[in-house]
């Protein structure tokens, strides 16, 4: 059977994994608590990396270079930044994307992408999709824009305008990025803790614990129809 990766940026974010994953053996590397067991009989590496991109960047390479997951799922929460995300809605990456990187880095050079656009894996899209039909909560599906700041009202019209996302976060984008060069099935799933409407870090503070669990919910859910 697939083993996955699943990789939260808080110890808030991993915690309702680690409530329903049927526990295994914990080993530690590069100062990151790696848990190994199972959801639902599915093998699973979970881990929390501590927030930005280059943390999530090491956690993603190691789950796939030392504990040769099949995928990796990036679960936990974000920011929404379309005026259609409501908080504790859920988006799904189809896509991500740096909105504090130049575009044509990640073109001109390693990784040469197409676009500066990191695509998600279509056989854990189409999970995530199936599930979203009799899901309990709303999950939308769009593209999730990475960068290396909490993002504020003040900010939301620029990152709009250079990419459009449904929501923001600090990490997507960065484990794609590590996933893609690997060949890795990679998917995000976030939960939405603050937007436009109830904004700020202590809307965040206050969401947070509840956005993980729906986020745990629904990868768990997930997997099951993409297993």
């Amino acid at each position: 059977m697939r083993k996955v990766g699943i990789l939260c940026a808080s110890n808030t974010e991993l915690a309702p994994f680690l409530e329903i994953m049927e526990a295994g053996r914990i080993t530690e590397k590069a100062m990151l608590r790696f848990h190994e067991g199972a959801i639902g009989g599915i093998p699973v590496t979970a881990v929390y990396s501590g927030v930005c991109k280059v943390n999530a960047a090491i956690a993603a390479e190691l789950l796939v270079e030392a504990y040769d997951v099949d995928a990796v799922i990036n679960a936990g929460t974000a920011g929404g930044i379309d005026l259609r995300v409501r908080l504790f809605d859920t988006v799904v990456a189809e896509r991500s994307v740096y909105h504090d990187v130049t575009s044509d880095i990640l073109t001109k050079f390693h990784p040469w992408l197409s676009s500066a656009y990191f695509p998600s894996d279509e056989g854990l899209l189409s999970a995530a999709k199936i599930y979203a039909k009799t899901a309990r909560h709303p999950i939308l599906f769009g593209t999730i824009a990475t960068g290396e700041l909490f993002v504020e009202n003040k900010d939301r019209e620029c990152i709009c305008k250079k990419c459009n996302p449904l929501a923001v976060d600090m990490e997507t984008a960065s484990a794609a990025h590590v996933c893609y060069v690997n060949q890795v099935p990679f998917l995000a799933v976030r939960s939405i803790t603050d937007t436009s409407e109830d904004s700020g870090a202590e809307a965040f503070k206050r969401n947070c614990a509840r956005a993980s669990e729906i986020a745990a919910e629904v990868t768990a859910r997930l997997l099951r129809a993409w297993i």
